[in-house]
């Protein structure tokens, strides 16, 4: 039986801007209200509600708010949940009984906002959303300077511009006719059982958040703030200049001093210059400069700005925010980013920076930007009398490749916890390898090919891979040749997946590939249905004649990641392969999440495989988590997962 749907969007207004401070601390700010409120039950008329004029939810909506067989829906279903259960105290919003459109574009490829989604489905003009709304948003949503025109005032209110409102009451109501056509124009899609637990999931561990360290982030902004003054002091005594920070001053002040013009201060172009100039002052400056470009404390401005009342933040993770794989994205804080930690004494250094001591953490370690680089994800903390338990799938990409690919020799590596850069390395160069024995040298070769070759890299990848430079560059392409003849079935496997892609889409027809992976042609949508039965989609494939090399390529149109744009993208058989492994192993972490959830372990965090648990002092064991972790999986009969782990009182890299 079809449930009732009431489809929701709310403006709101809050002296907060949100894109700074996130959803959460947004909703619960006392300035914050909701001004507009737009539904429609099912596919009747939209009606809006104007809380700024006085005008209250009728009792059918506040009756259906609450009641469980109503499915509400919404595009970015979060912001509102967060809106509607902030505004009206009484009301919870749980995200069982919530469903979200932008989730389901995101799952088919399409863009993450309302405007592009419209645009990529070519909705005609009058049924897409309003041009109007950006400066109507920024008129009545957020505060206004004062000026002597305004009267001095802080914020438009609907009084203020009587027209204005009328036509933002309008762009409201069509929020929800937009959301609604493209909910119903991808109904024929559902998005499975699993996926939309996973995504009540998700909302579950935003609505948790996670703890952070409020002494060591001021502490932190406090030291680096010091340290950049006297750095700037430095340089300005240095040089004479008024601003040492400037480029253009800096540039010519440079250029002035070497004789020649100095174009460009980028950290490329720095440690070149430093090499060439003979001048003292010049090297010195631009040491200086080097110094002062590590620093940076955004991450910990952000945490302290994106904080709740009660010490933790929010809404750090975006399910399918990458939306080839599925896999969630950073927001905020960008957790999937922070910086490691390898310093061998990091409490120390913890300690130090969380009581002032800075001059001790100078004297003591190599560097003071460097240091509370490595100290950033520290910050996050486990409630009190909590620890942190963190575990992550070992080599998940690896192990999942080999078991689609059938690479017995890799099955067997990892089935013997043995280590896949020295078996490889061993495999490439026809000898044994040990990790700290025969022929260890082999293993970082073994290593950097292994994770740039095995999706179809050739000698540009490696080379990209070997930060260091340890590989010779006439060794490059001997490598390339010795790893894929190491692993003939991978190399198989991209062209399989190639062929089985360009013949559904050219034949319009289903082919199937092994356990269960299927390539599914619908109109405009190539679908690759994995293992789990979650589908990977492409939209408007195509396949035609490729311009700089013989044969056909696979195209479609989706976000191309650098550029943000919604334009035509190439793919073929390994970058499939890539795909469709990455989101393989989404779809393992997803499940462990739910089993460790469960067991009534609360995951506050994840970070690309790894998930942070804050976990009671006297309750569970990294072993046991690791083997949750290590757990069968149904649709995967045969894949070796294996997980490590370690406990600790603040997020670290052990």
């Amino acid at each position: 039986m079809n449930k009732d749907i009431l489809s929701i969007d709310v403006e709101t207004y809050c002296d907060l801007d949100i894109k700074n401070v996130g959803a959460y601390k947004y909703c619960e700010h006392p300035s914050f209200e909701i001004l507009l409120f737009a539904y429609a039950f099912n596919d009747e008329p939209v009606e809006v509600v104007d809380f700024a004029q006085g005008e209250d939810l009728p009792d059918s909506v506040l009756d259906a708010l609450e009641n469980p067989n109503i499915i509400k829906t919404a595009f970015n279903a979060n912001f509102e949940r967060n809106a509607i259960s902030n505004d009206f105290a009484l009301i919870e919003c749980p995200p069982e009984q919530w469903q979200c459109t932008m989730i389901k574009a995101l799952t088919l490829g399409l863009p993450g906002s309302l405007d592009m989604v419209g645009k990529a489905l070519h909705f005609e003009e009058n049924k897409q959303k309003m041009k109007e709304g950006k400066a109507l948003i920024q008129y009545f949503c957020k505060p206004c300077k004062p000026t002597k025109a305004n009267g001095g005032r802080t914020r438009n209110l609907p009084e203020h511009a009587p027209e204005k409102w009328e036509i933002f009451k309008k762009y409201n109501k069509q929020d929800v006719e937009v959301e609604r056509t493209i909910r119903n124009k991808l109904n024929k899609y559902p998005i499975i059982e699993n996926e939309q637990r996973l995504w009540e999931l998700d909302q579950h561990i935003n609505d948790r958040g996670v703890g952070v360290d409020l002494t060591l982030i001021e502490k932190a902004i406090e030291c680096d703030s010091s340290y950049t003054e006297r750095l700037t002091k430095e340089a300005i005594e240095l040089t004479g200049l008024s601003n040492p920070n400037s480029p253009t001053q800096l540039k010519k002040w440079i250029g002035e001093r070497v004789g020649h013009e100095v174009t460009s201060l980028t950290k490329d172009v720095v440690p070149t210059l430093i090499k060439e100039t003979t001048d003292e002052k010049v090297k010195e400056i631009l040491e200086l400069r080097q110094l002062m470009a590590k620093t940076s404390i955004k991450k910990y401005e952000t945490m302290q700005r994106a904080r709740c009342k009660d010490g933790r933040v929010r809404g750090l993770l975006q399910f399918y925010g990458a939306n080839r794989t599925g896999r969630w994205a950073g927001r905020l804080v960008q957790v999937q980013n922070l910086p490691q930690n390898h310093l061998p004494d990091l409490d120390n250094a913890r300690n130090f920076i969380r009581n002032g001591q800075f001059d001790e953490v100078e004297f003591l370690f190599d560097s003071i930007p460097d240091t509370l680089s490595q100290l950033i994800r520290t910050a996050f903390i486990p409630k009190e009398g909590n620890r942190f338990i963190v575990a992550d799938f070992s080599a998940i990409e690896a192990r999942v490749i080999a078991w689609y690919a059938g690479e017995q020799w890799r099955l067997d590596v990892f089935n013997d916890n043995g280590d896949i850069y020295c078996a490889s390395a061993s495999k490439m160069f026809k000898v044994p390898v040990e990790k700290h024995g025969i022929n260890g040298d082999l293993r970082p070769k073994g290593k950097i090919a292994e994770l740039a070759l095995g999706y179809g890299g050739s000698v540009g990848a490696l080379a990209s891979m070997d930060k260091k430079k340890d590989i010779p560059e006439e060794e490059l392409p001997g490598l390339v040749r010795d790893w894929r003849n190491a692993n003939p079935k991978i190399t198989k496997f991209w062209w399989d997946v190639d062929k089985a892609a360009k013949k559904a889409i050219t034949e319009k027809t289903t082919v199937n590939l092994q356990f269960g992976l299927k390539f599914i042609y619908a109109p405009g949508v190539l679908f690759i249905q994995l293992p789990s039965r979650r589908k990977l989609a492409y939209l408007r494939p195509k396949v035609e004649p490729h311009e700089t090399f013989s044969g056909d390529k696979i195209t479609y149109e989706g976000m191309e990641q650098t550029s943000k744009q919604w334009k035509r993208i190439d793919t073929y058989g390994p970058k499939l392969v890539e795909n469709i492994v990455q989101a393989t192993a989404r779809d393992c972490l997803g499940i462990t999440m739910m089993r460790v959830e469960e067991k009534d372990f609360h995951v506050v965090m994840h970070v690309h495989d790894e998930l942070i648990l804050d976990v009671l002092k006297e309750k569970g064991s990294v072993e046991e988590i690791c083997n949750i972790f290590a757990e069968p999986i149904e649709w995967a009969p045969g894949l070796p997962l294996k997980a490590d782990g370690y406990e600790c009182n603040y997020y670290m890299k052990d």
